[in-house]
């Protein structure tokens, strides 16, 4: 395979900033794999593993100032931004450190023998254990939070599983150091510095994926990439788990009644959402349904209104940058399509945001305008205006997978009057977050958090963020007649570590 330079680029001029590492060989890709896959013992303490965890949001956060400048020179996502989503990231890695302390993940149930039972029972006792080696592709536009320490990285190491990532291209410089801190954190627990690899290069991820002792994949990015990668997965001789989050419409309900109660802050709203980070979050609404009429006038008023006042903006490289001007001009040129708001070149390195607006009934039906229905990196979005509630239900039939599904309510529907619960019933469907009156931008990360949805927001059903997203690199095992001293310590009778657990049927705390 040939090696090509790894340039960190700065995406406000298009320069290149200095030469990071050359792309990874097959060879240093194995390499890498057979490095974590040698580390994977040193994981086996639950205890070790919590206070790694730690660790490594400490040396992360002590090393603030050097990461966000670099991560601001090679993103232009700005320090302010970028210093909340190390935050973010030191978080994550702590609350993981508390699940693996809790040890619930664990998911331990035993089962005495019982001879009543038709048929009998025998002795079962099940837990779960980890995987092997996880590959983690990193995503461009949280270069913290969804890259090298992100929650994939994070609950993969949480539950025991070594990482090997293969780093994106648009903040390379960033990539090497924080893998460089998350060793030294490593480290400092008796760890192997092979605990957490580190790969550049297409070629490189596409030995990643196919690599033997590569047991699951963590994925974020686009529908064309990540869907190469699943399939790659599936095709290996042995199958892994590949979970990757592909793309998301996101889309937005408005009623007539919340356009008639509240159009000026709905408007605003949007329009906060849709060009936050500059419209390069996954969950960006990008198709939002909007009541013809006055009602749905003043609502589009407010969003050309705070619109226009934004500043152009930097994407995260000049590829992503080009394929946005292209995108929002082929939607822009559709029939029967206005833009109050022309999105697209702001200058040499920059994006304008801007809306486009088109009669619902041209999304309905399948047509030249399923265009509208993809989505499209950056600050734009797409207001469908709709005559009456089947065209919303028709449009929302066409839609594929999302991540977040929004409805704008009335005080009196949120109440439980009108439509509110019927909405809710046809939007559970098509996401895995469901909103009320908020806007998508901004997943939080806690317990009950799920960041995915039907495919092509993801690929599986499990959770990128949040607690359970520790489940998609553990399998479940059972013990069954084995004497208690040959048990794993985790499945004993008197339970030594306090593990919660389900025991003869009965919940335990």
């Amino acid at each position: 395979m040939a090696t090509a330079p790894v340039w960190s680029v700065d995406p406000r001029t298009g320069k290149q900033r200095e030469q990071v590492a050359v792309e990874a060989t097959a060879q240093e890709v194995d390499a890498a794999v057979r490095a974590a896959h040698a580390a994977r013992d040193a994981l086996t303490d639950r205890t070790v593993r919590a206070a790694f965890l730690r660790t490594a949001a400490d040396e992360l956060k002590a090393a603030e100032a050097t990461l966000v400048e670099v991560a601001d020179a090679e993103t232009a996502l700005g320090p302010v931004r970028l210093t909340g989503e190390l935050a973010r990231t030191c978080y994550q890695l702590r609350a993981f450190a508390d699940i693996v302390d809790e040890g619930a993940f664990l998911d331990v149930v035993v089962d005495h023998p019982d001879d009543t039972a038709t048929p009998p029972v025998p002795d079962l006792r099940r837990y779960k254990v980890p995987l092997g080696v996880v590959a983690v592709y990193s995503a461009s536009n949280f270069p913290f939070a969804f890259s090298v320490p992100g929650g994939d990285t994070a609950s993969a190491l949480a539950a025991g599983c070594p990482v090997v990532v293969k780093a994106h291209p648009d903040h390379p410089a960033l990539s090497e150091l924080v893998a460089k801190v998350l060793r030294r954190a490593a480290g400092r627990h008796g760890i192997p510095d092979g605990v957490l690899g580190l790969v550049h290069g297409f070629g490189a991820g596409i030995e990643l994926i196919k690599h033997p002792l590569v047991a699951a994949a963590g994925f974020t990015g686009s529908v064309r990439g990540g869907r190469a990668l699943f399939d790659a997965a599936a095709a290996r001789p042995v199958p892994i788990p590949f979970h990757g989050e592909l793309g998301s419409l996101n889309p937005v309900v408005v009623t007539e009644a919340a356009a008639a109660e509240r159009a000026e802050a709905i408007g605003a709203g949007l329009a906060g959402s849709m060009t936050l980070g500059v419209g390069q979050f996954c969950v960006k609404p990008g198709l939002v349904l909007v009541p013809s009429g006055a009602a749905g006038d003043g609502l589009v008023k407010s969003l050309t209104d705070a619109v226009s006042d934004t500043d152009a903006g930097v994407l995260l490289d000049h590829r992503m940058r080009d394929n946005f001007v292209a995108g929002v001009a082929e939607r822009a040129a559709l029939p029967d399509v206005d833009s109050p708001v022309t999105p697209g070149a702001g200058g040499e390195h920059t994006v304008s945001a801007g809306f486009l607006t088109v009669p619902a009934s041209r999304l309905a039906a399948e047509g030249e305008h399923d265009l509208l229905l993809e989505e499209c990196f950056g600050p734009v979005t797409v207001v469908a205006r709709y005559e009456d509630e089947a065209e919303v239900r028709g449009v929302l039939s066409r839609l594929p997978g999302n991540l977040t599904a929004t409805v704008q309510l009335s005080a009196e529907e949120a109440a439980g009057q009108g439509r509110g619960s019927e909405i809710l019933a046809e939007l559970t469907p098509l996401a895995g977050r469901v909103l009320v009156n908020g806007w998508p931008t901004g997943v939080a990360v806690a317990p009950a958090q799920h960041h995915g949805g039907p495919y092509p927001a993801t690929t599986s059903t499990s959770t990128s963020v949040g607690g359970t997203a520790i489940e998609r690199w553990l399998r479940p095992v059972v013990y069954q007649g084995t004497p208690e001293a040959l048990l794993p310590v985790e499945l004993r009778d008197d339970n030594p570590l306090g593990l919660p657990r389900r025991f003869n049927g009965v919940l335990e705390r």
